[in-house]
C-alpha cells in the first residue's frame, strides 16, 4: 500500500477524482487494457510502451511533477465505496496546455471506462473539475473539443454549460487520420467588479 498522499483529492457523491502515485500503475494500465478498444480509434497516437506498467509509473510520477508546475492536471476516477488504495480506475480527466496571464485557460479531456457510461459519472467528475479549476485554480476558461459524431459526450458538455463556439476541420489526427472536431468552452461566472465582453 502507498505512503505516497495525493497532493489532490476530490470527492464527489460517487466518486474520489485524484493525482495517482506511481504505485497506482497497474490499475491505471488495466484500465487501459480494459478500454483499448473503446478509447483506441478516439486517442491521439500513444507510444508503443504505453500499455505496459513501466510507462504508467514513468506517466503517474511525471502527471505529479507537471501539476506542480502547473502545467497540467490529471485526475483518475474511483468509485467512492473503496478503498482508495484498493479502488479500480473508472475514468479519468485532464486539464492541459494550461495557460496563465491575460488568458488563464486550459483544455479538458477525458474518459471513461465502457461499462460504465449511461450513469452520469463523467457529468459528476467533469462538474468537480471545473469546479476545482474555476476555483483553486483560478483558471476563466476550459475548452473541450468533441468529434462531431459523439453525441454522448456533446449532451455531457452541454449539461455542464459548455457553449459550443466553432467547428475545426482536420483537428486531430485519430487513429491515423485527421478528423474534424465541434469546439465548446465554459467560462467562470463573472467576478463582482470585474468586467466581461466588449
Amino acid at each position: 500500500m502507498s505512503t505516497d498522499k495525493s497532493p489532490l483529492l476530490l470527492t464527489t457523491e460517487r466518486l474520489h477524482l485524484m493525482l495517482l502515485p506511481p504505485d497506482a500503475a497497474e490499475r491505471v494500465l488495466t484500465y487501459h487494457l480494459a478500454n483499448k478498444q473503446h478509447l483506441g480509434p478516439v486517442s491521439p497516437d500513444r507510444p508503443a510502451t504505453f500499455f505496459s506498467t513501466a510507462y504508467w509509473r514513468t506517466r503517474l510520477a511525471q502527471d505529479r511533477e507537471d501539476f506542480r508546475h502547473d502545467i497540467s492536471l490529471r485526475v483518475f476516477l474511483l468509485p467512492r465505496g473503496q478503498p482508495i488504495s484498493l479502488a479500480p480506475v473508472l475514468g479519468s480527466v485532464a486539464l492541459t496546455h494550461i495557460r496563465r496571464g491575460p488568458l488563464q485557460a486550459a483544455d479538458i479531456g477525458y474518459g471513461l471506462d465502457h461499462q460504465h457510461e449511461g450513469q452520469g459519472l463523467m457529468t459528476e467528475a467533469l462538474q468537480a473539475v471545473c469546479d476545482y479549476a474555476f476555483g483553486a485554480m483560478g483558471l476563466h476558461r476550459v475548452q473541450a473539443s468533441h468529434l462531431p459524431e459523439n453525441l454522448r459526450s456533446a449532451a455531457v458538455l452541454r449539461r455542464l454549460g459548455f457553449v459550443v463556439e466553432g467547428y475545426a476541420r482536420d483537428f486531430l489526427l485519430l487513429d491515423g487520420r485527421w478528423r474534424d472536431h465541434v469546439l465548446t468552452s465554459l467560462v467562470a461566472a463573472p467576478e463582482p467588479g470585474v468586467r466581461g465582453g466588449p
